[in-house]
């Protein structure tokens, strides 16, 4: 049965503005084409997703320990980071539909924290915040066949990722699969469906932004509950997927220097090229700065020239 959910007006104006935000990002090569802007956004997915669930590592400390750098902080805190640090780098040889590997991805991210990661809970167990009973799971002897369900869901080829990763999310959250990691779960493999049709999202922080609005994330979680169905939860989601698409899109250029932007473009144009080709790349660059770039490129023994004038060609080194 599919998971209940309304196709609210909200809804319809989110999932139109982000399919114009991953094509514009897409059109200007972002993400995919700057390892070291890969690499932040993964710092800050790892740090954000962590600090989520009560992991007291700082983000520079994050980067330190991915950097192979000693640490001072709590071990178990550490072992976290290093663990999710295996299951991102995995994240892509995962079928985001196959229960195998999401079982596997749990083994990944909660090895030495749990006794028994990678196997559903045989208990019963309720989400309380404060003094308050928020959410009771339903009883253990049914989640291997509400999870054997959702799996079946997630192979439905007629729903738009962008809504199937959002009720993903919120359906496991409900069923509380795990004995913990289920927080830390649900937000990883929301990600990989999302990856499965846009790969921009094995780098797009938008954890970041859950973290910064965890009270907003957790009613949304609460209202679909008491609503018995996730369309407030993915008329969030969706929010924070827009407005992280926004950051990367306001930030990314700005920063850019000459050399970045070539790097940028050899990454994806591997074959000869032109100046010409090289501004369709990066349309609001002049002439003369395109210029300059390519002299930077050359001069750094980034790429190399040939040719003369109108007859120059640029290649990769």
């Amino acid at each position: 049965m599919k998971p209940p959910y309304e196709i609210t007006s909200t809804i319809l104006k989110l999932v139109t503005s982000i399919s114009q935000k991953i094509g514009e990002v897409n059109a200007k090569y972002l993400v995919q084409q700057n390892p070291t802007l890969r690499k932040q956004n993964q710092i800050k997915t790892i740090h954000s997703s962590l600090s989520i669930e009560g992991n007291t590592l700082s983000e520079q400390q994050v980067t330190a320990i991915i950097e192979h750098k000693r640490v001072a902080g709590p071990e178990k805190d550490i072992k976290e980071v290093l663990n999710a640090l295996q299951v991102y780098k995995a994240l892509k040889s995962f079928n985001f539909s196959s229960e195998k590997d999401f079982l596997k991805a749990h083994q990944l991210l909660m090895d030495g924290l749990v006794i028994k990661s990678s196997l559903y809970r045989k208990e019963g167990v309720g989400i309380v915040k404060g003094t308050k009973l928020e959410h009771v799971a339903p009883p253990y002897e049914n989640v291997p066949f509400l999870m054997k369900d959702l799996f079946v869901y997630l192979k439905d080829k007629t729903e738009l990722a962008l809504i199937k990763s959002c009720v993903f999310h919120y359906e496991m959250e409900f069923i509380h699969p795990f004995t913990d990691g289920n927080g830390r779960m649900g937000r990883l493999w929301q990600t990989a469906i999302l990856m499965s049709e846009y790969p921009l999202f094995e780098f797009l922080p938008f954890e970041t932004l859950i973290s910064k609005n965890q009270r907003q994330y957790y009613d949304a979680l609460s209202a679909s509950d008491k609503e018995g169905k996730s369309t407030r939860f993915i008329e969030f989601m969706l929010s924070i997927i827009d407005l992280s698409l926004d950051e990367l899109l306001e930030t990314s250029f700005r920063k850019l220097n000459e050399t970045q932007r070539i790097e940028f473009f050899i990454e994806k144009y591997s074959g000869p090229f032109t100046r010409k080709q090289y501004m369709q790349n990066y349309q609001d660059i002049s002439t003369a700065t395109a210029s300059r770039d390519l002299k930077k490129g050359v001069e750094k023994g980034l790429i190399e020239k040939e040719g003369d004038k109108k007859n120059t060609i640029y290649k990769k080194r």
